[in-house]
């Protein structure tokens, strides 16, 4: 989608139709017309546009807003992930946040600063439902302002927010430390004990790719996205592809937070079940409707500052759960008695596509490391994301293996005894987060097909209501239609995780900097890439192998 405004521009529609002017700061700080600013300028404007270095005009325009409230830690008492401040919405529901097709705006009253800022001063009735935002400066054009600019300059200049080192830990661990460690028991069942050397290699590479991304970031300027790196590597059709993959991963979390409601819920209420005619519901399945059902309206909502807050305690939840796993085993006296198997040659494809899976938050850490205030530190931050996310699956998995066996299910939650108290706080705390996180992960991806909406259509929300509305069923439609939470957790591992960690960062980084990459660096990438490539491919296989057996029987 291109707009029509230029990097600088900024255009007001106001509910009256009225024209108004902005007034931005000239180099001696004296106001000057944006209009008359934007004339002048266009023509330079438009060659830098059409330079290497702009990123910001193709498809998805709304990925870096999206993706930063999705991994952000708005807490007042631990900070944010630095997104800009744009101009706010007046309503947080369907009356106007819906009738947007520009939504770079959309997500930004989500992580709001904690003092007021110059967009807070602004007069709250001047401010329009329908605004073409400039895209987001990069930080290597941020502008430091004075007291005296500061009160000059218009609400339209991003003012940008920076995360400490502590900040983007908290964010890096919030991403990758997801429902993935549910599975980490199962995980060491299909593959063996001697298959968590897979885990910690793929944490390692993981860990080298997430390098690799930011000297990508760090090659050209403009570049602030994983799309843009995608772009910077292989033009327009690399960006949309890469994007496309990062969506559809996404899109496939959604369908495992359908497949979890249902098996948890189902095992706390088993006798639960519908009879309509000929028609029966097991728990499963009414269990996946009634979430569907209840997190309907939250994808509706444009301000998620309140599930942004509340997802942030996803963390927390992921090490409940696990204290509440301990808590069985030690304390309830459930025993680690299970000596388990060394290796399982058959299944250990599925245990890739499983270990793979917890590492998939490359698609974030571009927007970490642009959003940090001493980028120079993002090495140290993966490693301390990397080595607390990587203790915390392997103790689960080995405690989850060596209490159940090979009796494990896909979620050690579904193997947990119902009448300990432990257990049900494990089991409900796993229940209510993917509440929270389920707009959150589909935000983006409704954000970005509503880009492609006609700008004919640009006042009218049924567009956007239908579009979040329709992923929300197919959701529920894919999760009914392949109930298997381990085995889609696989292959979304093995097919996309892959791609995305481990196949494009070097393959991208060897097309940015292939005249800057050294024989050791180009080695080392390739054998990345290999990696990868045979990974994904048995682990594809082989899970897509189990679904069709699964389906069959």
């Amino acid at each position: 989608m291109k707009n029509s405004v230029s990097d600088h521009s900024f255009y007001i529609e106001s509910d009256e139709e009225d024209e108004e002017k902005v007034f931005i700061p000239d180099e001696n700080g004296e106001e000057v017309d944006g209009n008359e600013s934007d004339e002048s300028d266009s023509s330079a404007e438009n060659q830098q546009q059409n330079k290497p270095g702009s990123y910001n005009t193709s498809w998805p325009q709304s990925y870096r807003q999206s993706i930063d409230l999705y991994s952000s830690v708005p807490s007042p008492s631990i900070g944010f992930l630095g997104t800009p401040t744009l101009s706010r919405l007046s309503s947080s529901y369907l009356s106007s946040s819906l009738t947007r097709r520009h939504t770079p705006e959309t997500l930004s009253s989500a992580t709001k600063p904690l003092l007021p800022t110059v967009d807070d001063q602004i007069e709250p009735h001047r401010r329009s439902s329908h605004a073409l935002l400039p895209p987001i400066p990069s930080r290597r054009q941020s502008v430091r302002l004075d007291d005296k600019t500061s009160s000059k300059v218009s609400h339209e200049i991003s003012l940008p927010q920076h995360c400490s080192n502590g900040q983007a830990v908290l964010n890096g661990i919030n991403v990758l430390c997801g429902v993935g460690i549910l599975s980490t028991p199962y995980a060491a069942k299909e593959g063996g004990w001697l298959g968590l050397i897979i885990l910690f290699t793929f944490a390692l590479l993981s860990f080298y790719t997430g390098l690799l991304l930011r000297q990508c970031l760090d090659s050209q300027p403009g570049l602030e996205t994983y799309p843009d790196i995608g772009q910077a590597a292989f033009g327009t059709y690399g960006r949309i592809a890469l994007s496309i993959i990062l969506y559809v991963e996404l899109y496939a979390c959604c369908v495992e937070y359908i497949i979890l409601e249902g098996d948890n819920l189902a095992s706390l209420f088993p006798n639960a079940y519908v009879s309509l005619g000929g028609l029966v519901l097991s728990p499963q399945r009414l269990f996946a409707l009634m979430a569907t059902l209840a997190v309907l309206p939250t994808v509706w909502l444009r301000d998620l500052s309140v599930l942004s807050y509340i997802s942030a305690g996803g963390v927390v939840a992921s090490i409940l759960a696990v204290l509440c796993l301990f808590w069985v085993g030690l304390i309830d006296q459930v025993g680690f008695h299970n000596k388990g198997t060394t290796l399982n040659i058959a299944t250990l494809p599925v245990a890739v596509g499983l270990y793979g899976y917890c590492y998939s938050g490359h698609a974030v850490f571009p927007n970490i490391y642009t959003s940090m205030a001493n980028p120079n530190k993002f090495p140290s931050v993966l490693i301390a994301c990397f080595a607390i996310c990587s203790l915390l699956y392997a103790g689960t998995a080995v405690m989850g293996y060596t209490m159940f066996g090979e009796a494990t299910e896909s979620q050690f939650t579904l193997n947990m005894p119902k009448d300990l108290i432990a257990s049900k706080i494990a089991v409900w705390t796993t229940v209510v987060n993917p509440f929270t996180k389920y707009a959150l992960t589909m935000s983006p991806v409704a954000m970005s097909l509503e880009e492609l909406i006609p700008s004919t259509h640009l006042k009218s929300h049924i567009y956007a209501i239908i579009i979040r509305t329709s992923l929300v069923i197919s959701t529920l439609i894919v999760g009914l239609t392949i109930p298997f939470f381990g085995l889609v957790m696989s292959l979304i591992g093995s097919l996309l995780t892959m791609l995305v960690t481990l196949i494009l960062p070097p393959a991208c980084y060897l097309s940015i900097l292939r005249g800057k990459v050294t024989r050791i660096q180009r080695t080392l990438c390739i054998m990345v890439i290999t990696v990868g490539v045979v990974s994904s491919a048995f682990g594809t296989y082989s899970a897509l192998s189990k679904i069709v057996e699964n389906l069959r029987s």
